[in-house]
């Protein structure tokens, strides 16, 4: 090959590959300006019910809970369909983790849908903070059960035939359970009481 044609060769190639950068720009450019005029809002989440099996802090700085939570999450959005990757469901009381985390299965929410889940968090003898126990057992005593729900996972938003990144979710139901004399809730089996709550719960995206 003569130095001309390796020349041209290397002009042909260039041009290629400047009009394949070009090409896939566009292609994300559009696809910027769909996402950015769509706006997707973040899933709602709500806290339906709180099944309690167990919830005993007898031991010195140990806790056994075990707790069926129910909640629904919304897709408010009208085009644009959300993937839920790697969620996993986990109890806390004044920010310390009391129950071992639950992962639920992966799912697409569509436009406008709803998604139920009804996870068991649980935690057999798991240490607590001394200071965070004692007021475990006065809650207790006095018949209040103060825990937060949470979630945490990875979502991505689905714009026709596009798919998104992976963004962090974050998800915090606040619970609030009477287990004492005067308890709201229905006994649903040997030592289960359902609390029926009906809480949003807060979202970060």
């Amino acid at each position: 090959m003569s130095e001309k044609d390796s020349q041209r060769h290397r002009q042909r190639r260039r041009r290629i590959i400047a009009f394949l950068l070009l090409f896939l720009f566009i292609i994300l450019l559009v696809i910027l300006i769909i996402f950015l005029a769509l706006r997707p809002s973040k899933p709602a989440f709500v806290l339906q019910d709180v099944t309690v099996y167990a919830f005993n802090a007898t031991v010195p700085n140990f806790l056994t809970s075990s707790l069926l939570v129910t909640i629904c999450s919304r897709n408010p959005n009208d085009n644009i369909g959300v993937y839920y990757n790697r969620l996993e469901v986990y109890a806390t009381h004044h920010s310390q983790q009391i129950t071992h985390r639950t992962s639920l299965p992966p799912s697409y929410q569509g436009h406008n849908e709803v998604i139920i889940w009804s996870p068991l968090v649980y935690g057999t003898d798991v240490p607590v903070a001394p200071f965070i126990f004692s007021g475990l057992v006065q809650d207790q005593y006095r018949g209040n059960i103060f825990v937060t729900i949470k979630i945490d996972g990875r979502v991505r938003w689905k714009v026709g035939p596009f798919v998104s990144s992976r963004y962090h979710l974050y998800v915090r139901c606040r619970a609030f359970i009477n287990v004492g004399t005067q308890r709201t809730g229905i006994t649903v089996g040997d030592n289960a009481v359902k609390y029926q709550l009906d809480q949003r719960c807060d979202v970060s995206v």
